[in-house]
């Protein structure tokens, strides 16, 4: 399908800074991969409002088409595993960051990056999850590794339980059962997280604050944590004996100043989640687990945007003002 003209978001750096506008490109301009994608929809997560904008290091080399996911039809394909008609994900390996992503009407992918769209889901059910839902659930299947089970009395803590991970957190862990505590700084969200499901709503103030004792009381069953940051640092203090952190967000910042106490006198573990180096073995099994969660609860914490309205969508992003999924429906 050479030379077929498409429409893309491209960011390009002008005098130091990164520029981003909508263009005409053909499918020529694409980087080298074994499998043509005709993209369908993408994802507006955190990381790529910080692309978009230029005010984070993201993105590694330009010009660059942003978007760390995306789900659509196999147009051409080199590989025996898939071929043309065969409807599929990606996630993560570098997308919108080393490699074009998603904000593109075609991208051309390495086979290896790409997954099965998971039975009954559909291309825009698949980005309601994207890398926000493969996250909460690895960070899930995680925890219940390490002992975590709906037997536990204490609540589970999700922090930036606004966000995408942390809205899919929330809902997944009510479905199956356990106590939530959802933790936000936003109190016009808190309908919202109980209508997914939490049973406890904490200002993120109560988890960051008085950071000079190195423990409290043992609250806390369980967490996921996307904040980092002195969320984490605060949240570490109330985790109840051998219990654990799934940690996958830097929102917060990157620095982590607490003592020791946490991890010796109470066993606690801190488990790194990252969906982006996660084998596919691994990626597949938390797809399988996510196509269990009923779409209409997907949808409640989605809006879908098109292209043309990345921009505003990623300056709402940062300041915090929106909740859940944001999905981009390129061809809209």
């Amino acid at each position: 399908m050479a030379g077929r003209e498409f429409c893309a978001f491209l960011i390009e750096e002008q005098e130091g800074r990164a520029v981003a506008s909508r263009r005409n490109l053909t499918t020529e301009a694409l980087p080298d991969g074994d499998v043509l994608v005709r993209v369908a929809f993408s994802s507006l997560n955190y990381k790529d409002a910080l692309a978009v904008t230029g005010r984070g290091k993201v993105v590694r080399r330009y010009p660059m088409i942003p978007g760390v996911d995306l789900a659509g039809t196999v147009e051409e394909s080199t590989v025996p595993d898939f071929k043309a008609g065969d409807q599929v994900v990606v996630t993560g390996w570098g997308l919108g960051e080393r490699h074009w992503g998603g904000y593109a009407q075609f991208a051309r992918v390495k086979a290896d990056w790409l997954l099965p769209l998971p039975e009954g889901m559909s291309l825009k059910h698949a980005m309601s999850f994207g890398t926000a839902g493969l996250t909460a659930m690895l960070s899930i299947m995680a925890l219940e590794e390490h002992g975590l089970s709906s037997d536990e009395k204490r609540p589970v803590v999700v922090t930036g339980a606004g966000g995408g991970v942390g809205s899919m957190g929330v809902a997944i862990l009510s479905r199956k059962s356990y106590c939530v505590a959802a933790s936000t700084g936003r109190p016009q969200l808190h309908e919202y997280l109980r209508q997914l499901g939490a049973s406890q709503l904490l200002d993120r103030q109560e988890l960051a604050s008085d950071l000079g004792k190195p423990l409290e009381s043992e609250r806390w069953g369980g967490a996921i944590d996307t904040v980092g940051g002195k969320t984490l640092a605060g949240l570490l203090r109330g985790m109840a004996y051998g219990t654990s952190v799934a940690a996958c967000g830097l929102a917060g910042g990157a620095e982590f100043s607490t003592t020791v106490f946490p991890f010796i006198l109470r066993g606690v573990n801190l488990l790194g989640i990252e969906s982006v180096m996660c084998p596919q073995r691994r990626r597949a099994a938390a797809w399988n687990e996510l196509k269990q969660i009923p779409s209409s609860l997907v949808e409640m914490m989605t809006t879908v945007v098109p292209l043309s309205e990345i921009l505003p969508w990623c300056d709402r992003i940062l300041a915090g003002q929106v909740r859940g999924r944001v999905v981009v429906d390129v061809w809209a």
